[in-house]
């Protein structure tokens, strides 16, 4: 994730550096889910049945703590399926993880939001666009109204609540009014996640952003950052899934703040750009670990191992926890931005290609922003 609007703040007013102590799980406790979205990476259904047990489940959360896991994101799926989803939540909290919940909000309701908010850190709740466009995207007519009822009642409590959206060609025309939409409801962050070519996500490929549409759909969340900072305006905004944002963004904020471009260069190179493998990881339903939610190889089972004996070690961990990845080819190896970007994203490169450490074919960045000036 990159967390453009921290960044700003931070470095501009002369803040310590908000430092990862520790590695973030994208967890999916279920691949049961009530809505069908186009770019489910989990082609879920509301048919799945659970694989994991609730012991399960915290025996691995116990590995976990052991080897340096500080945040896990419940994701499925649709995560408030499992009736057992605060247990293993407070389970969490009570071994000093941090718990965020990333929802579709269809089970919000006014008598459990309270027990929503208090039990995770953060709830993030998608909203694909305006109503039309956010019911065609999920596949469930009605779903906006039922969504944007959870943001407001999660909202109301006065917890950490985001919208969350995913940029795409169906949903392209609905970036304006997400952030409208968040500045209406005074709603504290929003995060803008790029597609990846993975489950339904690659059979929907056709749908994915050309590099134009997309450079210039960053350049207006660029815009919405300086614009929310200089006028005081609380929202954050975060990025994912496609860490070149991240370059395009010093560029810009050198052109704001010249004098504090190597400070920021500097925060960049040491957050790190692409963190799969490193500083991410996930766990689908079936108990599979994998870099990140997208990549197309596991490296191990939390049913059949224990977690610390798949995350300390292994080929393609060593290879991803390179940085920066020098071992990339195609324009990333000729690239003297990488230490920012990681090389972006494995999963699609594997996707086009069917090479992992092929370039990250979304990449919009021209030849002058490549190098370093």
């Amino acid at each position: 994730m990159f967390r453009l609007s921290n960044l700003i703040s931070s470095v501009v007013e002369g803040k310590p550096e908000r430092v990862l102590n520790g590695a973030i799980a994208i967890w999916n406790f279920t691949n049961r889910c009530n809505l069908s979205c186009l770019h489910c990476y989990s082609k879920s259904t509301l048919d799945e049945v659970d694989t994991l047990t609730t012991e399960q489940i915290k025996k691995t959360i116990l590995e976990m703590k052991e080897n340096g896991i500080k945040f896990i994101i419940f994701s499925g799926g649709e995560p408030l399926t499992r009736k057992d989803l605060f247990e293993i939540a407070d389970f969490c909290k009570e071994n000093g993880i941090i718990t965020y919940l990333s929802s579709n909000g269809l089970y919000f309701t006014k008598s459990n939001v309270q027990r929503i908010v208090d039990t995770f850190n953060y709830v993030g709740v998608s909203i694909d666009g305006d109503e039309p466009t956010h019911d065609h995207f999920r596949g469930l007519k009605g779903a906006f109204r039922e969504t944007l009822k959870a943001v407001q009642l999660a909202n109301a409590t006065g917890a950490k609540v985001g919208i969350r959206f995913t940029i795409t060609k169906e949903t392209i025309d609905s970036l304006e009014y997400i952030f409208d939409l968040a500045e209406r409801e005074n709603i504290p962050k929003v995060y803008i996640s790029h597609l990846v070519y993975s489950g339904r996500g690659l059979d929907n490929l056709k749908m994915d952003l050309s590099k134009e549409q997309r450079r210039k759909s960053v350049e207006f969340i660029l815009d919405k950052a300086f614009e929310y900072y200089k006028t005081g305006r609380d929202i954050e905004i975060v990025t994912g899934n496609m860490e070149q944002d991240a370059i395009l963004f010093l560029d810009r904020f050198a052109k704001e703040y010249p004098e504090l471009k190597e400070t920021m260069r500097e925060r960049l190179v040491s957050w790190g750009g692409n963190s799969a493998g490193r500083k991410l990881l996930n766990i689908n339903s079936e108990g599979d670990v994998r870099p990140d939610p997208f990549f197309p190889i596991t490296v191990g089972n939390i049913i059949k191992q224990n977690f610390g004996d798949i995350w300390r070690s292994g080929e393609l961990l060593d290879q991803l926890r390179i940085h920066p990845r020098k071992q990339l080819s195609g324009i990333c190896s000729e690239c003297e931005q990488i230490d920012i970007c990681n090389g972006g994203s494995r999963a699609r490169a594997h996707a086009i290609t069917g090479d992992l450490w092929s370039e990250d074919p979304s990449c919009y960045l021209t030849n002058e922003e490549r190098r370093i000036h």
